[in-house]
Parts: structure tokens; sequence; C-alpha cells
């Protein structure tokens, strides 16, 4: 899976339609194997970012669960850990 898209569901406060649009936009990129698509291919790669964004915004937007919503500065706390014990230092804090 492409480390660049994230969990979405389960959160609180819940995933804004730009992180939804920012996951569907890697996922294209990742299926197409293009960072920008050509002139040519544009139409078909914007037409494909906004359809995955429209099934992952419902697919978000339907799952049920009965865990408690997770918190986003922990969820980052632990993946910052994660890369430390990976790659034996911690990255930046981000802002």
């Amino acid at each position: 899976m492409c480390r660049s898209i994230k969990t979405l569901f389960n959160f609180e406060p819940p995933a804004t339609d730009i992180e939804v649009r920012a996951a569907s936009l890697q996922f294209v990129r990742k299926l197409s194997g293009f960072t920008a698509p050509s002139k040519a291919n544009e139409d078909a790669f914007n037409r494909a970012v906004d359809e995955t964004f429209r099934v992952a915004r419902r697919l978000v937007d339907s799952l049920t669960t009965t865990a408690h919503p997770r918190d986003r500065a922990e969820e980052a706390a632990k993946a910052r850990a994660r890369s430390a014990e990976r790659f034996g230092r911690a990255p930046a804090a981000r802002s």
C-alpha cells in the first residue's frame, strides 16, 4: 500500500474532504504511475481522482464501529515513535 495514504476512518474530528481528496489523488497516482499526467491523459486522470474521491467519501461516511474514535495527535505520536525505531532517529515534528 502507498505509504502516503493514511487511514481516515474513525478519527475525531472526522476526515475532511481535503484529506479524502488527497488520499484519492495518491491512489490514482499509484495506479497510473503518474505524478502529474500528460495533457493527453489529464482529463482521464482528474476524472479518476474525482470519482475515487466520491466513492472514498461515501465509504468513510458509511462505515460504523463500536470502537472509540482515535485521536489524531496520539496516532501521529505513535507514527513518529515507529519511525524513530525503524530509522534510528525521530523525524522533525510537524506543526
